[in-house]
């Protein structure tokens, strides 16, 4: 099994009382798999992400990367494992305002002591259609393009599993869409992919999607076309409605609806 999560389980203390981040979770992903993690905030899909991603500990529970014991692994052993194995895109880029987008990326490659980091880089930028980009700065470069560098630094240690917590949450829906594209084009190349999201759109895209509540997974389903469509419909009735209840506010006309599918990049 790629990943194996048995009664995860995480607490934090804040001053007298415990907030239960986690309240027994268990979980399998194989290799090869493209999830969703869906939940309202609060639900404890972060803090999942963070335990898996190997950037937190549980405070009770197991977890199994790669046949290999995480939960117990030292500190230096944990940085390893993110290092070598694990890529992660967050949705404020988290990038080095003071470098370029090519220095951006090769650092993860400075742990790793990887002598042709410059090539290797550039090949991440390339990758991700950022190749001419390579000298400018983030604020040189618009937000998708940020979020490329981010994915392009994600995959320039070629992980076997990345981690992507609400990567299009700070994107309008076409630029939202490109980043979708390259998501799906790193699960075809073999990558396991796991989509941290609150966006019904977002999450159908995925083959299998997790829901939590309070700390717990409460539903655990295989998306096919019938339920990936079902879940486009409610997203674009739910925008709509929300779009009439605005125009009507202000005395406006609604435009029609968009086809619930036009969003979908399969």
């Amino acid at each position: 099994m790629f990943v194996r999560a048995a009664n995860l389980r995480k607490e934090y203390r804040m001053g007298d009382s415990v907030v239960h981040a986690l309240g027994g979770v268990d979980l399998s992903i194989e290799a090869g798999d493209i999830i969703s993690i869906t939940g309202a905030s609060g639900s404890g899909k972060s803090t999942l992400m963070h335990i898996l991603g190997c950037l937190d500990r549980p405070t009770a529970g197991t977890l199994e990367f790669r046949d290999e014991m995480v939960s117990s692994m030292s500190e230096k052993q944990l940085a390893r494992t993110r290092n070598q194995h694990i890529g992660f895109v967050f949705q404020t880029f988290n990038l080095i305002n003071r470098t370029t987008a090519l220095e951006n990326v090769m650092v993860p490659l400075v742990y790793t002591r990887e002598s042709f980091s410059k090539k290797t880089a550039h090949a991440a930028l390339d990758r991700v259609g950022l190749a001419k980009r390579a000298k400018h700065r983030p604020s040189e470069m618009s937000g998708g393009e940020c979020q490329r560098v981010a994915i392009a630094r994600a995959i320039v240690n070629k992980p076997k599993l990345i981690l992507a917590d609400e990567p299009t949450g700070n994107l309008d829906t076409q630029t939202g869409e490109q980043i979708m594209k390259i998501f799906h084009e790193l699960h075809a190349d073999g990558i396991t992919v796991i989509l941290v999201t609150h966006e019904m759109d977002i999450a159908a895209q995925a083959d299998r999607m997790i829901h939590m509540k309070d700390g717990f997974i409460v539903e655990d389903v295989v998306i096919d076309k019938k339920r990936r469509d079902k879940m486009l419909l409610h997203t674009q009735d739910s925008q709509a409605r929300m779009f009439q209840e605005k125009a009507a506010a202000k005395g406006q006309v609604p435009q029609p609806k968009m086809d619930p599918t036009t969003k979908l990049i399969r």
